[in-house]
């Protein structure tokens, strides 16, 4: 269900899935007070690390830190830890890694940020990754539909702790349906009309990915490639706007 609480903005993440700091710093510059989350992925993290958290974090921005993190627990609740410790908003773990990992990592953050005194990241169990379809999904074994898969996990986030979930907007109507109402959902795969699919398989329009009833789009390429990201990103939260209007 769409919040029309929120401030347009704030559902719109930014992904900032560039090859340097200054061209992520600078896209961050742009787009500051505009967007309400900037995404730090695997490629920037494994660049430079908690510094290019501290230097978006620096420029006020949010910071949605997508790991997809996926070991044994232990493991898994040390790192969130060090994620709660840089103050990120937002972090996810993969679902695929189990009950286990992912209660680990909740109760992780919570002693974190109550030892710490800051804010705990809200954690996102990572379902089905956009980018595969049901013949990918199929050839590493994978024979159950798509949505049926992204639900069980989804269930299995709920009943660990998790806050939401990263789903393809196509399996909102799926997880909205099919689950008690506590969890948000973050949906990637999100292309204006008219916009280059790229490397992802099951997408949506923004307006449509809201009236689903997702909480937070991650956007990347068409914004960060377009020639103005600042009017791009403008365009999409206008498009965002609408829809809670409505």
């Amino acid at each position: 269900m769409k919040n029309s609480n929120m401030d347009p903005r704030d559902y719109l993440i930014v992904a900032l899935d560039v090859p340097g700091r200054d061209e992520a710093v600078g896209l961050a510059e742009k787009l500051a007070g505009k967007v309400g989350y900037f995404k730090i992925g695997l490629q920037l993290f494994t660049a430079y690390g908690p510094e290019i958290v501290r230097s978006i974090k620096a420029m006020g921005g949010r910071v949605f830190l997508d790991l997809k993190l996926h070991d044994i627990p232990n493991t898994v609740a040390r790192a969130v830890n060090e994620a709660t410790r840089l103050e990120v908003s937002l972090l996810t773990v993969h679902a695929l890694g189990g009950p286990g990992m992912m209660s680990a990592a909740a109760t992780a953050a919570r002693e974190a940020s109550t030892a710490l005194g800051v804010p705990a990241p809200r954690l996102l169990g990572v379902t089905i990754l956009t980018s595969m379809d049901q013949d990918e999904a199929g050839r590493i074994g994978l024979s159950e539909p798509i949505d049926q898969m992204v639900l069980r996990l989804a269930r299995l986030a709920e009943h660990s702790g998790m806050d939401g979930v990263v789903c393809s907007p196509l399996e909102l109507e799926t997880l909205g349906a099919g689950l008690n109402g506590d969890l948000f959902f973050v949906t990637p795969g999100i292309r204006p009309a008219g916009a280059d699919l790229n490397d992802q398989s099951r997408i949506t329009t923004p307006g449509r990915a809201v009236a689903g009833g997702a909480r937070h789009l991650v956007v990347g390429r068409p914004i960060t490639r377009a020639a103005d990201p600042a009017e791009a990103a403008s365009r999409i939260v206008e498009e965002i706007g609408r829809e809670l209007d409505s």
